[in-house]
Formats: structure tokens, C-alpha cells, sequence
């Protein structure tokens, strides 16, 4: 079986991580790939060294190097660029496709947009709440979910050390995401770090991470001494491991898939209670929920955490117990069952 992969996305975020832990676990399966993506793409980085992987980098409009799909047995979809690009190359070679859908926004109601979902071999959604948003537009399509995987990165603990150091007498509340309020919510952590500015000296906010959002968040942060904007780094697991909390405001999310980093590392977790958050954080289980955009909600859930040690210490122990179910290998061989039938 030749499986080619088809991600067009402009950065690298959590589908693109995803992408590349699987065409990394796909080839220790000897299976042969190849890996269709736009110039200058990050993944062309990051994918460069994997045995029996062929990149190829191509310009828009993408379907003019439909050429380079010789001799694929099936084509993989990963965001909704490359799945207009499998529809179409499905229709003029025949070549069967799959595609994983990772965000549980409302698809627009149109007829290509059915046809997309109805005409692949498999839709693959990371959870229910994303299935539920391919129902909405066809009752047609063939649904699996598959969720993501944890990434099996070692902590620097000598870089995790250095970052305790430098808030060695404050309480760490952490967040790792993309500055993008509209679908990260960091103008909530921001709120709180206001409330807790005075009255709560000891907590320091931590936020890892760029994007579009970063000049109007720092604005908005602006005369606080409890708010450290990290930008990117090389390794986020140091970070979560020098976490006392993670703290995950989404207003939307598909899966979330940090959250199984975080439960990896055993940190123990407040999230909001949307999308597909809801398929693997278990109110006061491995986890607490508080209601999306209710800054109330999150300021008491965080506050629960901080009085009390030993229910942190128990959620993120319960979080650990449950990782294996997000394994990269076990993400894999579901794939694998759905590309051999």
C-alpha cells in the first residue's frame, strides 16, 4: 500500500504535529508514503529524515500537480484545503480517500461541501462533537472517530528546573496555545490575571505560544506583573512540567489535543467544558470543566486547585491512567484497520 498525505496548512499547529506523528508511526509499520505539502511548509522540516517518505512540495492551484498522486493506493486528508484537492483528484483518477476532520466548527451547507464528507472512503473525527458537525451536513458519510495522540517527548529537566527557578516563589498557571482569542480565549486568563493581581500576589501566569491575537493580548496585559507572554519554544513538555496548573479557556476545540500532553506529564488540568474537551476530561475524575467564556466559572475551578493539593495531585494521577488510550501506537493501528479495508 502507497499512502499519500495531503496537508496544505500554512504554520504548524496541532493537526500538522498529528500528521507528523503519524507518518513517523506509519513508517515503523514499513508502510511507503509520500507527503504532498505547500512550499516553504514546516512539516517538510519536520518529516525530512522519515524512511520510505517522499515530500513534495507544491504552489497553488494545487490540483494542477495532480501528476504527483502516480502510484498512490489511497489518499489521506488532513485539514480542508487538502480534502477539496482528494475530492477533486478522487474524481479524475479514481484514487479512494480518507480524511481526518480535527475542528468542530459548523461546515457551510452546500452541495460540494456534501459530496466532500459523502464521496470519501472514511470521514475520521476526533471526537463527537466533530462528528456531530459532518451529521449535520449528511447523514451519508462514514464516521470514526479516532482521537489524537499524545506526543511521546522526553522533559529537559534541567530546562524544566531553569523555569521553576525563575518564578521559584510563585504558584504557575500555565497555558500553551496559539494567541488566537477567538478560539483559544486568552482574554480569560488575561480577566484573571487582573483579578488575581492584588489579591492573590503568589500566582503568576505563564502563556506559551504566538499568533495573530499576540499585540492586543500584551495590550489588554499591559501594567500587569503576574503575566509572562513566553512566545514559541522548542520543547513544550518542559514547560508542562513545571506547570502547578494548566488552564485551557477554549471557546472552541475539536479535541484539544495539549490536554493529553498534559495529562501525559501529570499536570493536572481546568478546561472548558466545549467541543471535544468533553470526550477525555472527566469532571473531578481527571479534571475540572468550567462553562465556556465564564470567567466566574474559571476563577472558582482554578481557585479549587490552588487551595488544594491533593486533589491536584489525584487528578493528574487519574489523567495518567488513562494516556494509554491516546497512544501513538494505538492512533496508528486504527488508521491502519480503516486503510486496509
Amino acid at each position: 500500500m502507497f499512502i499519500t498525505h495531503l496537508n496544505f496548512a500554512k504554520g504548524f499547529r496541532g493537526g500538522e504535529r498529528q500528521t507528523q506523528l503519524l507518518i513517523e508511526s506509519l513508517a515503523q509499520h514499513n508502510y511507503k508514503q509520500r507527503l504532498l505539502v505547500r512550499v516553504g511548509s514546516e512539516l517538510t522540516k519536520r518529516c525530512k529524515d522519515i524512511k520510505n517518505l517522499e515530500i513534495i512540495e507544491i504552489t497553488k492551484p494545487y490540483i494542477f500537480h495532480i501528476s504527483q498522486l502516480k502510484g498512490s493506493t489511497l489518499l489521506h486528508a488532513h485539514e480542508t484545503k487538502a480534502l477539496q484537492f482528494a475530492y477533486f483528484a478522487h474524481i479524475l483518477t479514481g484514487i479512494e480517500y480518507i480524511v481526518t476532520r480535527r475542528v468542530d466548527n459548523s461546515i457551510k451547507q452546500n452541495f460540494l461541501n456534501k459530496k466532500l464528507y459523502e464521496n470519501a472512503k472514511f470521514v475520521v473525527a476526533l471526537s463527537n462533537a466533530i462528528k456531530a458537525t459532518v451529521q449535520e451536513i449528511t447523514q451519508n458519510a462514514k464516521i470514526m472517530i479516532i482521537p489524537s495522540a499524545f506526543t511521546p517527548t522526553q522533559v529537559n529537566i534541567k530546562k524544566t528546573q531553569q523555569i521553576k527557578e525563575r518564578f521559584a516563589t510563585k504558584f504557575l498557571l500555565g497555558h500553551i496555545g496559539a494567541l488566537d482569542d477567538k478560539h483559544k480565549g486568552q482574554t480569560l486568563l488575561i480577566e484573571l490575571a487582573k483579578k488575581f493581581e492584588n489579591k492573590r500576589s503568589d500566582i503568576h501566569f505563564l502563556l506559551v505560544g504566538g499568533g495573530d491575537d499576540e499585540k492586543m493580548l500584551k495590550e489588554m496585559a499591559q501594567g500587569l506583573s503576574n503575566i509572562t507572554f513566553e512566545g514559541f519554544v522548542n520543547n513544550v513538555n518542559d514547560y508542562i512540567a513545571a506547570f502547578d496548573i494548566f488552564v485551557f479557556p477554549s471557546r472552541n476545540e475539536g479535541l484539544g489535543s495539549i490536554l493529553l500532553d498534559v495529562m501525559y506529564h501529570n499536570t493536572p488540568i481546568v478546561a472548558s467544558r466545549v467541543g471535544g474537551i468533553v470526550d477525555i476530561i472527566q469532571e473531578n475524575e481527571n479534571g475540572l470543566l468550567f462553562e465556556g467564556g465564564n470567567s466566574e466559572d474559571l476563577e472558582q475551578k482554578v481557585v479549587q486547585l490552588y487551595k488544594n493539593e491533593t486533589l491536584r495531585t489525584q487528578l493528574a494521577q487519574n489523567a495518567k491512567k488513562t494516556i494509554h488510550n491516546y497512544s501513538v501506537e494505538k492512533m496508528t493501528q486504527s488508521y491502519i484497520s480503516l486503510y486496509e479495508i
